[in-house]
């Protein structure tokens, strides 16, 4: 009869469980849709500019490679 205690007890605890997730869920303060897409612009800009200085800094250093070792 402990495995049905056992099982009785750990569908209680998932209860508790996603009741907590709700409760926690509804503190949260979620941003505005304006804010979003703000947020997003930047992030993109951001990894447009970081991917042109790996691409340049990646240019120039094959480029003094080429140059040292005369291919």
């Amino acid at each position: 009869m402990k495995i049905f205690k056992a099982i009785g007890d750990f569908f209680g605890k998932i209860g508790t469980f996603f009741r907590e997730v709700r409760a926690e869920l509804s503190k949260v303060v979620w941003p505005s849709w304006d804010d979003v897409k703000r947020y997003t612009k930047a992030v993109l800009f951001s990894m447009v500019g970081v991917g042109l200085v790996l691409w340049g800094t990646d240019a120039l250093l094959t480029l003094l490679m080429s140059l040292i070792i005369k291919k």
